[in-house]
């Protein structure tokens, strides 16, 4: 199946290309948002809505324990365990209070076929593999502007506090509607080496279905990159083709 390119995730301002005919020569700049270029050749716009559902239940989603990439040991997750592991994943979890107010992330909708999560381990490197399938009616345009005002936040919880760094990378070219990447870094206000939490995740959307598959770990090292991309490419697919 062929890759169709997504706009990447610092979307930066369209520019038209100069076009000459004869002694006329036109240059036009479109303004911030277009998503198209007026060059003749098609430029995916950025979904603003969700029009449509994906049918299957989210844990039939989720790539099997055996698709994970070599060295990651998976499980699925139980209802109660993915809701921890999606808060860990954003960095605030449940009950914590965010500054400023507004960069605290919408909490899961209640209900069934809500929520999936699968995690792999590497115990040598203490890092995790996790796929996350979320059901949303927002798309992925909402979180991306969300992280680009919310680039650095203080998360206080059970008496601890923390600074929650994040960036967006560049988007990846997936089979999805929308796709974007970022890092993110939780670091706890009193601690020591190795309490460091350092994420890389890929997310596409696909429908009102959301994917993020998260690379985390403990240290400085730098993140199994090819792994990330490998189940990342899975999930999109599972769910593309379901």
């Amino acid at each position: 199946m062929g890759r169709v390119g997504v706009p990447d995730s610092t979307h930066r301002s369209s520019r038209g290309r100069a076009v000459a005919g004869g002694a006329l020569a036109v240059t036009v700049l479109l303004s911030a948002g277009c998503g198209g270029e007026m060059s003749g050749r098609a430029v995916p716009a950025e979904p603003t809505a969700v029009t449509r559902q994906v049918e299957t239940p989210l844990v039939g989603l989720l790539p099997a324990p055996e698709e994970f990439p070599r060295g990651y040991p998976a499980v699925v997750l139980s209802a109660d365990a993915a809701g921890q592991a999606a808060g860990d994943l954003d960095g605030v979890g449940a009950g914590a209070s965010v500054q400023p107010a507004e960069c605290t992330p919408p909490e899961a909708r209640p209900g069934a076929d809500r929520l999936a999560v699968a995690v792999g381990t590497d115990d040598a490197a203490r890092a995790t593999l996790t796929v996350e399938l979320t059901r949303t009616d927002a798309p992925l345009l909402r979180l991306r502007n969300q992280v680009q005002q919310c680039e650095r936040i203080r998360v206080s919880r059970s008496g601890a506090s923390s600074t929650v760094t994040t960036e967006l990378g560049q988007a990846p070219q997936v089979e999805a509607d929308d796709a974007m990447a970022l890092r993110r870094t939780v670091r706890p206000d009193v601690g020591g080496a190795g309490l460091t939490q350092s994420m890389s995740t890929l997310i596409g959307q696909i429908g009102d279905v959301r994917i993020a598959v998260t690379y985390m770990s403990f240290s400085d090292s730098e993140p199994d990159a090819q792994a990330l991309e490998q189940l990342f490419d899975t999930a999109v697919n599972k769910v593309a083709t379901s």
